[in-house]
């Protein structure tokens, strides 16, 4: 079997990982708004220094075919205020699940949720939430995701 041929693998990223994860961000937000501002190869810096540094809150998963990353996702982990029942409480939030456009609709985002999810059962997670875009919703709602008129959030950019 060729290498492109090869089943994609799911694992967690390793820090070797981390400027195809940050080309893979840039990507995406290429690919969403256009090009973006920070220059490529400076955002690849910043963004390996800032996930070096964030790796205790922030675990990433890669979809890999050989060496070649083929989507991520985030678990950012947050610790909360402590009750009377439990001083021990911590919350995940599902942040930036992105496939390459010609492995879309192969299964692999679900599968990269499905490792992010798995790791936030070992951790014993409160919960964890996800802000999707409208075409994940289905995707996220397979997985056990719901919406919740609960759950709101303010934008303090505007």
């Amino acid at each position: 079997m060729s290498p492109a041929q090869a089943t994609p693998t799911i694992r967690s990223a390793d820090p070797a990982d981390y400027p195809a994860v940050a080309a893979l961000r840039w990507h995406w937000v290429a690919e969403q708004d256009g090009s973006p501002e920070l220059d490529r190869a400076e955002f690849v810096q910043e963004f390996t220094e800032w996930a070096h540094a964030h790796q205790d809150s922030h675990r990433c998963f890669v979809a890999a075919r050989g060496d070649q990353l083929l989507g991520m996702a985030f678990l950012a982990i947050t610790p909360r205020v402590p009750t009377p029942r439990s001083f021990s409480r911590t919350s995940g939030d599902v942040q930036c699940v992105y496939v390459v456009p010609e492995e879309r609709d192969s299964g692999l985002g679900g599968q990269l949720i499905e490792a992010t999810l798995a790791f936030a059962a070992e951790l014993g997670l409160e919960r964890v939430t996800v802000h999707s875009s409208e075409r994940a919703v289905p995707g996220y709602q397979r997985w056990g995701f719901d919406a919740s008129p609960l759950l709101l959030q303010r934008d303090l950019r505007r």
